[in-house]
């Protein structure tokens, strides 16, 4: 394997910044900050949407009209007799 040309790969922190949530993980995402976790400090990455605050995870997603979506599709491109 050569050296140098491969990326740094280390423990990160991962912090939701939606809900405070952080949970460490391997990356070798590039990051400045560092965040105090289980008492060690690592290297933190910011995210907007992990599974704590996605609406897919959390159960909050809403349902949409499938079936009006469906008619509406089909009276477009339906043949024409």
């Amino acid at each position: 394997m050569k050296k140098d040309i491969h990326p740094t790969y280390k423990e990160v922190v991962f912090l939701d910044l939606a809900t405070d949530y952080k949970f460490l993980t391997r990356s070798c995402v590039a990051t400045k900050d560092t965040t105090e976790f289980e008492g060690k400090t690592y290297p933190v990455y910011k995210v907007e949407v992990s599974s704590q605050s996605h609406p897919f995870y959390t159960g909050k997603n809403v349902l949409l009209d499938t079936a009006g979506r469906v008619d509406k599709f089909m009276k477009r491109y339906a043949k024409k007799a």
